[in-house]
């Protein structure tokens, strides 16, 4: 999916947007009918699983799984490597791009989020929004019921405990866990 509108651009680049604005919501409602197709779907169609992912994905490798349901924003924005696997339940919300490495896994119930909202009400009304980025780095292994806010970015060869709130960056090599996650040790 191509969008070249200004609305868009905002929004990817990280600035302030409508995310109230038509073109967006016609692009919201067209992704959600992909995601309701692929998650119809029964899990042995896999060739069809894969054709509406790499309809759907703006990076998607051959050998990928991503078990139903899973749910995202616009899907375009969403970058994924080689051999990645995630199980049920999977949402992300890719206002802005999220790219995930290659031979990551990711356990059920897990929320990637790029979104950001004022914190000030009167402002929220408004539907003025902006999106931070996510980064996943290669080997990485996700825990289930872990939730990564936007901004983060997570390094190669990390585990993420199962339950964790990913707040802030996590290098390379760790453990990490807990609501805020914290490195609980290292890994290399």
């Amino acid at each position: 999916m191509e969008n070249n509108t200004e609305v868009w651009q905002k929004m990817i680049a990280g600035e302030i947007y409508d995310a109230a604005d038509a073109s967006l919501i016609k692009l919201l409602e067209a992704n959600r009918s992909r995601v309701s197709r692929y998650n119809s779907l029964s899990p042995d169609k896999t060739d069809e699983m894969h054709a509406i992912l790499s309809e759907m994905l703006g990076t998607c490798p051959e050998k990928i799984q991503i078990n139903q349901p899973f749910r995202c924003d616009y899907g375009t924005n969403i970058h994924i490597g080689e051999r990645f696997f995630a199980n049920f339940n999977l949402t992300i919300l890719d206002e802005a791009p999220v790219r995930i490495g290659k031979d990551a896994f990711i356990g059920p119930n897990v929320s990637i989020y790029t979104a950001c909202h004022p914190l000030n009400a009167d402002e929220r009304r408004t539907r003025q929004e902006w999106a931070e980025s996510v980064t996943i780095g290669d080997d990485v292994w996700i825990g289930g019921n872990v939730t990564i806010v936007p901004g983060v970015t997570i390094g190669n060869r990390v585990v993420i405990g199962a339950g964790a709130v990913v707040t802030r960056d996590i290098p390379d090599g760790v453990l990490a866990a807990g609501n805020p996650a914290r490195v609980i040790k290292k890994l290399d």
